[in-house]
């Protein structure tokens, strides 16, 4: 089976994903629900009866994987970093090893199966919740650092700046009247993540988490755990910091504080890598737009984000991206 790119995942029917299970051994009860993912279909299937691999568990949770994104190198890639993770008993969410495979392929779609894990989203307004994810961070990035990836892409400013730049324009993403503002402002943010890259020089490069916002960890009264390591790259440390940060610059200081308390438990600090903290919020604002333009003929997304490309929208992203430029040439933030 082939599949479609403007509509990828039309043949993954519930009896498809039901029969991709299956076809391990598992034997699924026919319940399904989708959770909550949009580049890739992720479900919790019911289980008729126990499966040893998952554990004590009356579902498993399956990801099936965008056609076409990752290559079967970039994805087992991946599954390597957890599973080494996993070794060393840090709280990350593994891929099921059945029949000594991580990935599966059925219908035309590859996929993994996960244990089910349950939690809730961190306080992250708690000291002591940023102290306890910013050592589970540092032992991540501890072992992160042991090898680099030889497949998987890094995280940079042509990956996440230049390239997505160049897509939204060459593709009639932008509204007539808003292209040359947009064209404008994107263009200086861009100048102002160069200078703040110069500013950190040479920074470290390992492997990260990649994406490692509250929505991707599981809190438990035994602590996080760190689920999808889909967007797992190359990239500096301070990638899977930032997004613990909100609010002004007084509170982000205090839980920068917290993280990093936690942080140099297990692995050394670059205090470089802080002028890369608003470079790098102003990448992923731009790589987002880009995201939401490549992925809009799938059904799903014009469903879930009805506000994109709206004469709004692009407004709203302009004076984003002002307001980005100046404070990437503050000072940085600097914990004390």
């Amino acid at each position: 089976m082939t599949t479609d790119a403007a509509v990828p995942y039309a043949g993954l029917t519930p009896d498809r994903v039901v029969d991709a299970v299956e076809s391990l051994g598992i034997r699924a009860d026919g319940r399904l629900l989708a959770l909550n993912s949009y580049e890739n279909r992720v479900y919790q299937v019911w289980l008729e009866e126990p499966f040893p691999e998952a554990g004590p568990t009356s579902a498993v949770v399956v990801k099936f994987y965008r056609p076409a994104r990752w290559s079967d190198a970039q994805i087992l890639e991946e599954h390597t970093f957890v599973a080494e993770l996993a070794e060393r008993e840090i709280p990350v969410v593994a891929p099921l090893a059945i029949g000594e495979r991580t990935l599966h392929a059925f219908g035309g779609f590859r996929f993994a199966v996960y244990p089910k894990r349950g939690g809730r989203a961190p306080e992250l307004e708690d000291p002591a919740t940023l102290e306890w994810m910013g050592r589970f961070i540092g032992r991540i990035h501890a072992v992160g650092a042991i090898r680099p990836f030889a497949h998987r892409p890094a995280l940079d400013i042509a990956a996440f700046g230049e390239e997505p730049r160049g897509y939204l324009l060459e593709h009639g993403a932008l509204p007539p009247d808003l292209r040359p503002a947009w064209t404008s402002v994107v263009d200086q943010a861009l100048d102002g993540v160069r200078r703040a890259f110069a500013r950190a020089d040479e920074v470290r490069r390992l492997r990260l988490h990649g994406d490692c916002h509250a929505g991707n960890v599981l809190w438990t009264d035994d602590g996080p755990h760190f689920v999808d390591f889909d967007d797992s790259r190359m990239g500096p440390a301070i990638q899977d910091l930032w997004m613990l940060l909100s609010g002004d610059r007084a509170t982000m200081t205090r839980q920068l504080a917290d993280v990093l308390a936690g942080y140099e438990d297990f692995n050394e600090f670059d205090p470089r890598e802080l002028h890369l903290v608003e470079a790098l919020r102003t990448l992923r604002l731009i790589h987002y737009s880009a995201w939401l333009a490549r992925r809009w003929h799938d059904p799903a997304f014009p469903a879930a984000f009805p506000w994109f490309n709206t004469q709004r929208y692009w407004q709203d992203r302009i004076l984003e991206l002002r307001e980005q430029i100046p404070l990437m040439d503050e000072p940085p933030l600097f914990p004390g």
